[in-house]
């Protein structure tokens, strides 16, 4: 897995990374889940890099920073790439403390929700495809399909019990 991160980033962003100027966890955690789910270019992952690397920033920081370049505003990614960072660090933490009634438990909750609706979605779409044919996909899907099958009444009660209690909010 680690050598297929390293073939597929950019020699500017593998410097950064082996110089330390920027944490390999924040690259692996957090920047590979906006290039897998949200389709962000290399170049734009590029840009982010350059913009936080050496600022002595956490990994928090880093986070908080890279969802701010990735889903806000585009004042925002431009205050980052200008090297402002305070100003969109004290932004973004004023606006994860409350932004909608919800917490930040609350939010990861949604996004979790969000995200189980697309791939089921996914799945109910692509699992009668034709092209869904070899041999090795068919044993793995097998085994992958086992699996959730297995925790589909525990994971429907779980949601069942959730809708219930959001419904009486």
């Amino acid at each position: 897995m680690r050598l297929g991160l390293i073939s597929e980033m950019s020699a500017a962003i593998r410097a950064k990374l082996f110089s330390g100027a920027f944490p390999v966890y924040s690259y692996m955690y957090t920047l590979r889940q906006f290039m897998r789910m949200n389709g962000v270019s290399g170049q734009d992952v590029e840009r982010f890099v350059a913009a936080v690397s050496d600022k002595g920033l956490s990994v928090r920081e880093i986070e908080q920073l890279a969802h701010g370049y990735f889903r806000g505003p585009d004042s925002l990614r431009q205050e980052i790439v200008n090297g402002n960072l305070s100003l969109p660090l004290k932004r973004l933490r004023e606006a994860s403390q409350n932004p909608d009634g919800c917490s930040e438990f609350e939010r990861t909750m949604l996004r979790d929700l969000e995200l189980s609706h697309k791939y089921m979605q996914r799945v109910m779409g692509k699992s009668q495809d034709a092209r869904l044919k070899s041999r090795s996909f068919h044993a793995e899907a097998n085994l992958l399909t086992a699996a959730i099958l297995s925790r589909v009444a525990a994971f429907n009660h779980s949601l069942r019990h959730l809708h219930d209690r959001s419904g009486q909010a």
